[in-house]
């Protein structure tokens, strides 16, 4: 694999662990980072000894803030839907790996971001983490398979109401609705992930003639 301009990928006792490495842009998705993460995500998909992924932010203050504002200002009406159809690949691959991919979001989970975080198997929290797509109010429309995963998640009236007033939530407001699994102490939030993994690992593989993405 080439090296990495932004994201950091490595793997370990059967886990990849992916971290979007833009912590100077609040780790914004650029068009490399998105390219970068499909590729990483390739590798882990291809990788039989990878179990399991786990997706993170560099820093303490984001996971992902969305899509980097800078990038989009400049471009035109066709680059947008190439990094839109380029966003929604790395999504969906992610959401059918076929292997447990978690979502250790250690901050700000907004636009893009928590689109990215809803696209994985679970989703870990810090108590200070921040889910929504504040953008929307700016006229932005989730482009990304974002709304159909919000709604399985969280139902379809708290989606709708989530959707419609673009509101922020926090980890708490997240887990009661759903939107998040666990709430971790900072300090655990990687070592819970790879527990969680772990623990996954250890369950029988699914029967000759399932695929695995029928599962996750």
């Amino acid at each position: 694999m080439k090296s990495l301009q932004d994201l950091l990928y490595e793997k370990k006792a059967g886990i990849a662990y992916v971290t979007i490495n833009r912590p100077q842009a609040m780790n914004a998705l650029s068009h490399t980072a998105l390219d970068e993460l499909r590729s990483v995500m390739e590798d882990a998909r291809e990788d039989p000894v990878v179990q399991g992924v786990i997706v993170t932010g560099a820093g303490d203050k984001a996971f992902v803030t969305g899509a980097d504002i800078t990038e989009i200002a400049s471009i035109c009406a066709i680059d947008a839907q190439t990094f839109t159809r380029s966003s929604r690949l790395a999504f969906d691959l992610i959401e059918h790996l076929g292997k447990p991919v978690i979502a250790a979001v250690n901050g700000f989970a907004s636009g893009e971001g928590c689109e990215l975080a809803m696209a994985c198997t679970l989703r870990l929290a810090t108590a200070h983490a921040r889910f929504g797509r504040p953008d929307e109010k700016a006229g932005f429309v989730c482009g990304f398979g974002g709304t159909q995963r919000l709604l399985r998640l969280v139902g379809k009236g708290r989606a709708l109401q989530l959707i419609l007033t673009a509101d922020t939530i926090d980890a708490t407001e997240a887990h009661r609705n759903g939107l998040v699994n666990e709430i971790v102490d900072a300090g655990q939030l990687i070592p819970r992930a790879e527990t969680i993994l772990s623990r996954m690992g250890l369950n029988a593989p699914p029967s000759a003639g399932t695929p695995r993405s029928s599962v996750m």
